[in-house]
């Protein structure tokens, strides 16, 4: 390993010249970041991409522009706003969060503090008290692990490599522009040392970093290999009474936990009944991934005899595709033509 009190200035000088222009950002010189416009990014990016984030940020934030504006949001439209995005228990506690910070005032500005508030953990915190408030704190995402353990050529898989990664990434932290490089860290993992084909070539941190030198930074990090997904079915009843379709809204807690959905069974653990009497007729099924098995969800369609034993009508001409998950959006899609002609 190099001098490591070099590879802040580096990266910094790299950072001025070549930061990304994100819609939640601040550039170099810019002025003190938004905490909250820091906050909703970050959380927005969890799990997510930051191409798949962007529209969803303007979106959001050209609706409730302050924390205030969404802590006064009703809940109903905050979870529409954030259908497509997945894990949608960040959207409940996004919604908690802001209603806790707005009740405080605004955001804390330490990270004990910012710990405090609901849904955000040690890696938000620090980036919030890095980047809003130039605090000497250590962010530590997917990104920079990768960049550290190249660095110290780190050969611990992930993830019992995580703590000595952060242990690591502590020690590079500067006490100046702690969130310009906090985000340069990211930007650099993000365009750079990236998993595939690290552009080694053109690093800033070229003459510093251990695994380039020992010619294995393309295969760092190491990752225990993961285990395959499990594979479930379920069925989703698309329901037709009276000119609507019957939705009802998912539990608050558990997979699409609050969204608007057709009512469904089995592959969430509920063995509930159809909505309805009707005569039933499958029309195929839609495939979907989540975070930890596989989705095979057979589809049918039916009339209702009488009103729905659960859940609501919502007239045809109002469903609203964009407001659905993911999962339903697909269903949907598949639906949509028998329950229109």
């Amino acid at each position: 390993m190099r001098d490591t009190k070099v590879i802040a200035p580096h990266l910094l000088d790299w950072y001025d010249r070549h930061a990304r222009t994100l819609p939640w950002r601040i550039p170099p010189g810019g002025g003190q970041a938004d905490p909250y416009r820091v906050w909703l990014s970050e959380v927005m990016l969890q799990q997510t991409t930051v191409a798949a984030v962007r529209a969803y940020f303007e979106r959001f934030t050209a609706l409730w522009p302050t924390v205030q504006d969404l802590a006064a949001a009703d809940d109903a439209q905050v979870m529409a706003e954030w259908a497509g995005l997945g894990y949608y228990a960040r959207a409940r506690n996004l919604l908690a969060c802001a209603r806790a910070a707005a009740a405080m005032g605004g955001f804390p500005t330490t990270r004990d503090g910012l710990r405090a508030l609901p849904g955000i953990g040690s890696y938000t915190s620090a980036a919030i008290a890095a980047i809003a408030h130039d605090a000497p704190e250590t962010v530590v995402d997917g990104n920079v692990e990768r960049v550290v353990a190249r660095l110290f050529a780190v050969e611990t898989p992930l993830p019992a490599a995580k703590p000595d990664l952060v242990a690591l990434a502590e020690t590079l932290t500067p006490a100046t522009r702690p969130g310009d490089y906090a985000q340069a860290m990211m930007d650099l993992g993000a365009t750079i040392c990236t998993p595939r084909n690290p552009a080694c070539g053109i690093c800033p941190l070229i003459h510093d970093c251990d695994a380039r030198a020992a010619g294995i930074a393309a295969s760092l990090p190491r990752k225990v290999p993961k285990t395959p997904k499990p594979d479930r079915t379920g069925i989703a009843w698309v329901a037709r009474h009276g000119g609507g379709v019957v939705f009802e809204e998912r539990p608050a807690k558990g997979l699409l936990g609050g969204t608007l959905a057709f009512p469904s069974a089995r592959w969430d653990g509920r063995d509930l009944p159809p909505p309805g009497n009707a005569e039933w007729r499958g029309i195929g099924q839609v495939r979907h991934v989540f975070s930890h098995f596989n989705l095979s969800m057979q589809v049918v369609v039916g009339d209702l005899d009488t009103a729905p034993d659960r859940g609501h009508l919502v007239p045809v001409d109002r469903i609203d595709r964009d407001a659905l998950p993911g999962l339903m959006r697909k269903v949907w899609d598949m639906a949509r033509a028998e329950i229109v002609a």
